[in-house]
């Protein structure tokens, strides 16, 4: 392919991937601001991120046979199309019930974008240099929407709320709608692949995906055994999940081959990816909330995300350079050591910490997770092609839940894991402020100074010297809590990392007990 229309190919792959992302992205990490806006809680407005959740964590297995039953020219053009009208309606809603409703089709409309930003910028490089160079350079690219929008976010919601953020999501996806319209796939034959068994078992599969991506996003805040409802979405998606297992074992051409995704080399793929989603939930769910618990605004973190963003081009760069079949182990040890000095570094965080501090730490977990992916991923895909070409949808189905529920996982799983260890500290702290400990008296009698000119009441004024040091208590609770998540995080990535070097030890044991080949 000329340089020139490489260049434009790979202009489509980045606006489409960034189109999709600014806003998913955009409302998770500036949810506190945006709720403002609509005259909600924080929990309410997470609904928000939940509607989006539903359709778009299963919608893309059924989008596969889509493209194979219709065409990827008829495909790409029609999901454009519907992605920037989705897109355009969000400028004229005001109102959160509508915009909880709009939020479930904007879900649903993101799902193909991010499937043709990956085709893309793979239909830049030749077959031979797809599961490596190409792969990489997908996979950076898919990376940087999240930094971006947390980058440009907080300027564009000063500017006009979050009708500013649609705004710059509907001039991207103009352009990618015209370079998608200009450079067409190549694509390969179509045939009729859609069965009506099919339909049925993707909507079970859909129903157990949705309702678990609910409970995932917003179990937390109401907290997994207070909310009635959230036990009927489990039994709801159990439920669901076996019926389209009982369907597709009992299929002579399955959606999902159930017995190949039970295999050995299947779930020991599906747990390296969920690995990564959970061990990356450090970023999402330790160090921003962290951030966000001292007070900074999405702002004042953006230093963080500039240094994500860096890390995970150069991350990506790197990758493309060394990888190789045969270096999958040794490249994900690397980025276990990686991932694991960067948790532990954060672990040694004070109420002083500051995003200058955590530069390095959060830069050494991106390049972790940069280069960690693509042999993963490059793996999984020669693992379903040797199987036959029918195996590429049970593939997506293990990228699919590792990367969408798998980080809604890690992030319902480590949120829950800081609240937990916030309450045990906080109640360790509490139960020794007495007035009659000195030190505490003084201290009380510190903060209750300022408000000395207004209360004149001796109790009322040790009271609120009590009150202030309760929330200081607190704090410094949350602190604790986070350096326990970090250093589960680091020692998660310890007993990988040994694991890991194990498997690698007895591999090269086997190899050894091979008998050579005689030459001829």
């Amino acid at each position: 392919m000329p340089i020139e229309r490489a260049v434009f190919y790979g202009l489509a792959a980045f606006f489409l991937s960034l189109a999709q992302g600014l806003g998913m992205n955009a409302i998770g990490a500036n949810i506190n601001q945006i709720q403002g806006s609509f005259g909600v809680t924080v929990t309410e407005a997470t609904w928000l991120m939940a509607a989006y959740m539903a359709p778009n964590a299963s919608l893309s297995l059924i989008l596969v046979k889509v493209r194979t039953q219709y065409g990827i020219r008829r495909f790409a053009e029609l999901s454009i199309l519907l992605f920037v009208l989705v897109s355009a309606v969000h400028l004229y809603v005001n109102e959160f019930g509508s915009a909880l409703v709009l939020r479930f089709f904007a879900g649903a409309a993101a799902s193909p974008m991010s499937s043709l930003g990956f085709l893309y910028m793979l239909e830049i490089f030749q077959p031979a240099r797809k599961m490596n160079l190409g792969l990489c350079l997908t996979l950076a690219n898919m990376s940087i929407a999240a930094p971006v929008a947390r980058l440009i976010s907080p300027a564009l919601l000063d500017l006009g709320q979050w009708h500013a953020i649609y705004m710059v999501e509907v001039g991207l996806s103009l352009i990618a709608l015209v370079l998608v319209y200009l450079l067409p796939l190549t694509s390969p034959p179509r045939a009729k692949v859609i069965t009506a068994l099919d339909l049925i078992s993707y909507l079970f599969i859909a129903v157990g995906f949705g309702c678990l991506a609910v409970v995932l996003t917003v179990g937390r805040l109401y907290w997994w055994l207070e909310a009635p409802w959230i036990g009927v979405l489990m039994v709801v998606a159990v439920i669901s999940l076996t019926v389209a297992a009982v369907i597709e074992l009992n299929r002579a051409s399955p959606l999902v081959d159930i017995k190949w995704l039970a295999s050995g080399p299947v779930l020991h793929f599906a747990a390296a990816l969920l690995l990564l989603r959970l061990l990356l939930s450090e970023q999402s769910a330790g160090a921003i909330p962290f951030m966000t618990q001292l007070g900074l605004s999405p702002a004042q973190t953006s230093s963080i995300w500039a240094a994500i963003l860096i890390a995970s081009i150069a991350a990506g760069l790197a990758c493309a350079a060394i990888m190789k079949p045969g270096r999958e182990p040794a490249i994900h040890a690397v980025a276990l050591v990686l991932v694991g000095i960067g948790a532990w570094l954060d672990a040694q965080s004070t109420n002083l910490t500051r995003p200058e501090q955590m530069l390095l730490s959060q830069t050494l977990i991106a390049v972790g997770a940069g280069i960690y992916l693509p042999p993963a991923v490059s793996s999984g895909i020669t693992m379903a092609f040797k199987k036959g070409p029918n195996y590429i949808m049970s593939f997506i189905v293990i990228f699919l839940t590792t990367q969408s529920l798998g980080g809604l996982m890690g992030s319902a799983l480590m949120g829950s894991f800081v609240t937990i260890r916030e309450k045990f500290h906080s109640a360790r702290l509490v139960e020794q402020f007495m007035l009659t400990d000195p030190l505490i008296a003084q201290r009380a009698a510190q903060l209750s100074a300022a408000y000395g000119k207004v209360i004149q009441d001796k109790t009322l004024l040790n009271a609120e010297g009590l009150a202030l040091l309760s929330q200081q208590a607190t704090r410094e609770a949350y602190v604790l809590a986070y350096n326990d998540l970090f250093l589960l995080t680091a020692a998660l990535c310890a007993a990988a990392l040994g694991i890991l070097v194990i498997h690698m030890c007895i591999d090269a044991f086997r190899s050894t007990l091979v008998p050579a080949q005689p030459q001829t």
